[in-house]
């Protein structure tokens, strides 16, 4: 009997587009064969409007976006709500606010439907860079300095919130909007005058901001792929040829070296690894992340994040580091499903009543 999946994409998020991406190459890689895939788009508005059960891969992202068949008294969700039992497991193809930060795993938790990725808390904790990292330095991993703030905060106090900026970090330093990924919205700064327009723009994307210290680094990643028991991948490079990954670099100009696997000692790398795991346990994470490391001049590790939902084209970095551990993009897709399923029949073990 075939395996039912529901792709989850699109989303009410910044990152809409890359999911959309995302969902077309996840697609060409699932074997019809052995899955029944059933599309859901989420569009800019946040209407959840179920596609026909795929016949063939998308050969556009065009393929993958539906009209809503009611406009006018549809429940957002009704088109999913009503199908939802027919599943057999939801794989949320979402990045960013609304889809990556833990509502919809509460929603799928709620309905009791397997899902691929993190559950609720290391997705929104993950989502979130401020709360990430004060759950880092919790673990004792070894980060760069931040300091972070409210709209609110900055509205009232804009002076005093550049002044601590430039007390507690200094320049260069890179501003970001807490709960946002793909680099949308981030800038570096070098003096007041960049530091002002980056905390305008970073505001425009989320209530709050994070400011982070810049370091002269190596930006390494890693993915991590398990439950209870993860694995790494071998580890990766990126090397901007701009002075930073922004979301350009990611997606739009080929403007970035990814080299596989990173020109590391071995020392660097069984450290990275520890940290990684470290990093996952200590968010209760599951399923997948991708962990983010800085490694300095002096050859120290920082763990600069974890993205609990990375990139997923067979372009990007997630898929192929595992693929150069010997995981090519359709088995990680189906080890991603499989690890969905095992850990919701784990959950199923637990007792609601005395």
């Amino acid at each position: 009997m075939k395996t039912k999946v529901c792709l989850l994409y699109g989303g009410k998020s910044a990152e809409h587009e890359v999911s959309l991406q995302t969902a077309k190459a996840v697609t060409e890689a699932l074997d019809l064969e052995k899955f029944d895939v059933y599309p859901v788009h989420i569009n800019k508005e946040g209407q959840w409007i179920k596609g026909p059960k795929l016949e063939r891969p998308a050969e556009s992202v065009e393929d993958l976006q539906f009209s809503p068949q009611n406009q006018e008294s549809t429940h957002p969700l009704a088109a999913f709500l009503e199908g939802g039992e027919e599943f057999d497991v939801v794989f949320p193809l979402l990045h960013g606010p609304n889809g990556e930060d833990g509502t919809v795993q509460g929603m799928l938790e709620l309905l009791n439907i397997p899902y691929v990725g993190n559950g609720v808390l290391a997705s929104a904790a993950g989502m979130d860079k401020v709360i990430m990292k004060h759950i880092f330095a919790e673990a004792g991993l070894a980060q760069v300095d931040y300091v972070w703030f409210t709209r609110s905060h900055w509205e009232k106090n804009q002076e005093v919130t550049y002044e601590l900026t430039e007390k507690e970090i200094g320049y260069p330093c890179f501003v970001k909007p807490a709960n946002l990924g793909s680099s949308v919205g981030i800038n570096k700064c070098s003096n007041r005058d960049e530091l002002e327009k980056a905390f305008k723009e970073a505001f425009q994307y989320d209530r709050k901001i994070i400011v982070e210290q810049g370091v002269k680094a190596r930006e390494i990643e890693m993915g991590v792929l398990g439950n209870d028991d993860p694995k790494c991948s071998v580890p990766g490079e990126i090397v901007p040829k701009k002075e930073f990954y922004d979301y350009k670099a990611k997606y739009q100009d080929n403007s970035t070296q990814l080299i596989i696997p990173a020109e590391i000692s071995e020392k660097v790398k069984a450290e990275m690894e520890q940290i990684a795991i470290k990093a996952f346990q200590a968010l209760d994470c599951s399923g997948l992340v991708r962990a983010d490391f800085f490694l300095t001049e002096d050859g120290r590790v920082l763990i600069n994040e974890v993205n609990t939902m990375p990139g997923f084209t067979p372009v990007s970095m997630f898929p192929l580091l595992w693929k150069h551990s010997g995981l090519d993009y359709p088995q990680l897709i189906e080890t991603l499903i499989d690890l969905a399923i095992k850990r919701h029949e784990e959950k199923q073990k637990i007792k609601y009543t005395v």
